[in-house]
């Protein structure tokens, strides 16, 4: 469970971008974060994946106080949680087998993403992963040769193999076409029902949020000011946004 109370994040000298956040989140919960531009949305998603520090509030991940535990808590975010951007980095010159083998920044040591090595044992992971996400055909294209919606996908697979249980994901389907935007959420509301991943992703389509999410929280001017489950949107409810 993910238990956040009090979240404050506070711009020194400025402005409070966000003001007293507090929610829990379940095991295997598919969880939309709206709210219009500057709202705070993805701020509270850096927090939560500790790249931007907090003012105050607190922050526990299965029963451990992560801001207590200081550069510990840092860690069990970076192997538990994995960031994902909107426009993912991939090796460009490395398979989509590679990519989800050699793992992102911070997943994997720098000799190991430099130079490719893996053990043989690690492939069967990585291809059932691969294959989980519709890619499988795909495996040995190279990154720079795989769509936008595919990339993202093979993110994805990355960031489970190297046992992330929680996808923290910043605007995951911008950009692509309709159809990609479906399959990549299709994969996320598929792991989040069969392997009981948790996602929290900031989506900006309210249409995409409403039909893939179990739960809607949305934010206004840093103020977490609805927090639905289980239905779409009333029309007060988006005018909040």
């Amino acid at each position: 469970m993910i238990r956040v109370s009090q979240l404050t994040k506070q711009i020194p000298g400025g402005p409070k971008v966000l003001k007293g956040i507090s929610f829990d989140i379940e095991p295997g919960e598919f969880v939309a974060i709206k709210g219009a531009s500057g709202s705070g949305k993805s701020t509270l998603l850096r927090c939560l994946a500790m790249r931007e520090s907090w003012t105050s509030g607190t922050y526990h991940v299965n029963g451990v106080d992560i801001l207590g535990k200081g550069i510990l808590g840092k860690i069990k975010i970076r192997r538990e949680m994995a960031y994902l951007e909107a426009k993912p980095v991939l090796i460009k010159n490395r398979s989509a087998l590679k990519n989800v083998l050699i793992g992102a920044v911070g997943q994997t040591p720098a000799w190991r993403r430099l130079t490719g090595m893996v053990r043989n044992d690690d492939y069967m992971g990585a291809m059932d992963m691969i294959e989980k996400v519709g890619l499988l055909e795909k495996a040995h294209q190279k990154g720079d040769k795989l769509s936008g919606g595919e990339q993202q996908r093979v993110a994805i697979a990355r960031a489970l193999v190297h046992g992330a249980t929680t996808l923290l994901a910043d605007e995951p389907v911008a950009g692509l076409d309709p159809h990609a935007a479906e399959q990549v959420l299709a994969d996320l509301k598929r792991m989040c029902k069969i392997q009981g991943v948790t996602v929290i992703a900031v989506m900006h389509q309210g249409d995409w949020a409403e039909r893939f999410a179990d739960r809607i929280i949305g934010l206004n001017n840093g103020e977490l000011v609805i927090d639905i489950k289980g239905r779409r949107l009333t029309e007060r409810e988006k005018m909040l946004l």
